[in-house]
């Protein structure tokens, strides 16, 4: 069901990629700071990917909250809201080492960890969802 904690977690990892990435800086170069939708107007195909994957984040963290009834297919989207969060981190951390010294960029931005405060809350969902679908299987053993 919709009240379950699952659905928490699952709506905390849909809010903290899709919004926290607008509140959130990535890295400061000396001019500004560089927000994740920044990098959609950079010429890095590699760069533009990032925002994209946030938002992919956030849309299969929201899905997952409204496919309550069909909890393999919801354990399912959790996996792959996790497999996208961490090609994100991977992504960033190697943008974060191949980006030029101190001449641009100054400091790394809190925006890079977003994406495992997402993987930490969906594993909690699908932890949820895992001990809900063992006790609806423990209670039709009963029948």
């Amino acid at each position: 069901m919709i009240q379950r904690i699952q659905t928490v977690y699952l709506l905390l990892a849909s809010i903290i990629s899709g919004v926290l990435i607008f509140v959130f800086n990535l890295w400061k170069s000396i001019k500004k700071d560089i927000f994740a939708l920044d990098l959609l107007n950079s010429e890095s195909y590699l760069l533009k990917v990032i925002p994209i994957l946030f938002l992919v984040s956030a849309i299969l963290s929201f899905v997952a909250i409204f496919i309550f009834k069909n909890r393999k297919l919801q354990f399912v989207i959790g996996r792959l809201t996790i497999l996208v969060n961490l090609i994100l981190l991977g992504l960033l951390i190697y943008v974060s080492l191949t980006l030029p010294g101190e001449a641009s960029v100054s400091e790394k931005g809190i925006g890079m960890f977003i994406p495992i405060l997402a993987i930490l809350l969906v594993v909690l969902a699908n932890k949820a969802i895992k001990k809900d679908e063992d006790l609806v299987k423990s209670v039709d053993r009963l029948r």
